[in-house]
C-alpha cells in the first residue's frame, strides 16, 4: 500500500488483527441495520445506525455538531481514539473518513478490502455488539472546505477548471432509478447537467481491496479527471461521494476535492434546477 499518496491512511487486516485490544482503537460497524453482519462482527465493534445516527429523517446529513458529538461520545471515543469502520455497502470506511474529517478527528484509518476480506481470510468473529463506557466527546464545526453547497455546484456546471463527479449506478446517472428505486411521483431522476458518470465500485478489486494506485490513476484520468481540476463528486446522499473523495483526495493525492454531501437527494428537490437524463 505504499505507492498510494497517503498510505499511512490505510491498514490491512493482519494489522488489524494484532490490534483488537488496543484500547485506544474503535471499530465501528455502520450499516441501516445490524442485521447483515449478525453473529460476524468483528471483535469490539460499536454500531452506528445509518437512518438514525448519521441521517436526519429527510435523508441529508445530520451535521450537527451536537448530533455528532453524542454519537462519539456514546461510542467510548476520545480524540485520541483511532476509529475503524466498516459496513456492508463498499465505501463505509471512506466515507466515515470523510464524516470525522469534517467535525475534526483526525485519528481515523481504513481497512483494505473490509468486512468482505476479513471474513475470506477465516479472521475471528463474534455474535455480539460491544459497548464502551461513554466519553464527553467535544468536536469542531464542520470543516467548509471539505463541503461543496448547492449553489457552489450550480456555477460549477460547465466550468472548465471544475469536474462534477456522478459515483452512482449508471441506473441512477440515467434517472432509471431515484435513490435506489425507481421515480414516483414528483420525484425527479437524472444527473447535473455535464457530470461525469464514474460508478464508485470501479475503484476496488473483486476481494474488497482498492486498485493499485496506476490502476485508479489511470481510471480516472482516462475520464480527464486530473489533479489539476477541482473535483465535486455526488451521489445519492453523500455517502458513496464522501468514500470518493477518500479516494481522491488520499490514495491518489489530488489537491482540490469537496464532497456535495447534499447530493441528488438535494438537488432534485431544488426549485428551477437544471436536470439531465
Amino acid at each position: 500500500m505504499t505507492d498510494y499518496a497517503h498510505p499511512e491512511v490505510l491498514i490491512d487486516t493482519q494489522w488489524l488483527a494484532e490490534h483488537l485490544n488496543d484500547s485506544n482503537l474503535r471499530i465501528v460497524e455502520v450499516d441501516m441495520s445490524p442485521k447483515p453482519y449478525e453473529n460476524a462482527r468483528i471483535p469490539g465493534a460499536v454500531f452506528w445506525n445509518t437512518l438514525t445516527d448519521l441521517l436526519q429523517p429527510n435523508l441529508r446529513m445530520n451535521l450537527d455538531v451536537t448530533a455528532i458529538e453524542q454519537l462519539l461520545s456514546r461510542s467510548g471515543i476520545t480524540h485520541e481514539t483511532t476509529v475503524i469502520a466498516y459496513g456492508s455497502y463498499p465505501g463505509t470506511g471512506g466515507f466515515i473518513f470523510w464524516l470525522l474529517q469534517l467535525f475534526g478527528h483526525r485519528n481515523v484509518r481504513v481497512l483494505n478490502g473490509g468486512h468482505q476480506k476479513w471474513m475470506s481470510e477465516n479472521r475471528p468473529v463474534i455474535a455480539e455488539l460491544s459497548t464502551f463506557a461513554p466519553t464527553q466527546y467535544k468536536a469542531k464545526s464542520p470543516n467548509a472546505n471539505l463541503r461543496v453547497s448547492h449553489e457552489e455546484v450550480q456555477k460549477a456546471i460547465g466550468h472548465p477548471e471544475q469536474i462534477l463527479l456522478d459515483v452512482r449506478t449508471i441506473q441512477e446517472y440515467r434517472g432509471e432509478q431515484f435513490l435506489m428505486k425507481p421515480p414516483e411521483g414528483e420525484e425527479r431522476a437524472g444527473h447535473i447537467p455535464g457530470s461525469i458518470h464514474l460508478e464508485h465500485l470501479l475503484t476496488l478489486n473483486s476481494d474488497g481491496t482498492f486498485k493499485s494506485f496506476d490502476e485508479l490513476q489511470e481510471l480516472y484520468h482516462r475520464q480527464g479527471i486530473t489533479p489539476d481540476k477541482e473535483v465535486l463528486p455526488y451521489c445519492a446522499i453523500g455517502a458513496r461521494a464522501g468514500y470518493i473523495w477518500f479516494v481522491l483526495k488520499y490514495l491518489l493525492g489530488y489537491p482540490k476535492v469537496r464532497n456535495y454531501d447534499g447530493s441528488w437527494n438535494e438537488w432534485s428537490r431544488l426549485p428551477n434546477v437544471a436536470i439531465e437524463k
